[in-house]
């Protein structure tokens, strides 16, 4: 965050960045976390959205997941540069090598999901253009396919299966402070 004298390079990176995949609680966690430490909480999804004049569903159904993940690396890179807080990053923004290479150096937290907390989670889908059809099958490929670049890019493993937001929170606020 900014001082009294303006902002300097270092203010304007992410405190923390949190990568995982759909349901694992990016969204609620770090909002739980950003609301722990006095920070913003900013998720690119809702930057996507914001950027896109709609609904992600509506994106996928009109341009196509290729325009998405378009989108997706201009909104990481931008919240990468812009955000001073807790930024949550779509389940897939690790696809893009760009992206990956882009999150060296920052404080990376991998929130780990099994396949039934994340169901649990997600429900049948409803927003998750990705999860539209067998969601359970989609999302168990999406883990298996995206986790090996999930922990590539993490700085941080926290386990969020039977744990609460605020306790998943407390304790990447403890990994923080090291």
């Amino acid at each position: 965050m900014s001082g009294a004298g303006g902002a300097t390079p270092e203010s304007t990176r992410p405190v923390c960045v949190l990568v995982g995949a759909p349901g694992s609680g990016k969204t609620t966690v770090g909002e739980a976390l950003a609301g722990l430490l006095g920070v913003e909480f900013r998720d690119t999804d809702l930057d996507i959205e914001r950027m896109a004049g709609k609904p992600i569903p509506e994106i996928f159904i009109d341009e196509g997941e290729a325009h998405f993940r378009t989108l997706e690396r201009a909104a990481v890179a931008a919240a990468l540069a812009g955000c001073a807080g807790v930024l949550a990053l779509g389940g897939g923004a690790v696809l893009a090598e760009e992206t990956r290479a882009a999150l060296v150096g920052h404080a990376v937290v991998h929130l780990s999901v099994e396949l039934p907390d994340a169901v649990k989670r997600v429900g049948l889908g409803a927003g998750r253009p990705l999860l539209a059809l067998n969601p359970r099958a989609t999302l168990k490929h999406l883990m298996d396919q995206r986790r090996p670049l999930y922990t590539e890019v993490a700085t941080a493993t926290v386990v969020t299966d039977g744990r609460t937001p605020d306790e998943i929170a407390a304790e990447i606020a403890a990994l923080l402070k090291r």
